[in-house]
């Protein structure tokens, strides 16, 4: 992971507010994007987070990510 995270950590926020509500993975997608937004607030007031807890929610971030597109792939909704 990059010495500054945030700008990964936004992007990821942003892909997974995309999310279909429709979608079987929004659930757990709405809670990684809200451990996300602590640990983005917590670095942009000046403090510091765990970096093994951040690398495992962008992880889960991009995992879930990957299994909505299947998901879409499927349905055959995958959006260009």
């Amino acid at each position: 992971m990059d010495e500054n995270p945030v700008p990964l950590i936004r992007l990821l926020l942003a892909r997974l507010e995309r999310i279909s509500a429709d979608s079987i993975w929004a659930h757990r997608a709405s809670g990684v994007r809200g451990a996300l937004f602590k640990e983005l607030d917590t670095l942009e007031q000046g403090g510091t987070v765990s970096r093994s807890k951040l690398e495992a929610l962008t992880s889960t971030g991009f995992h879930i990510l990957e299994e909505v597109l299947k998901e879409n792939a499927r349905k055959g909704t995958v959006r260009r």
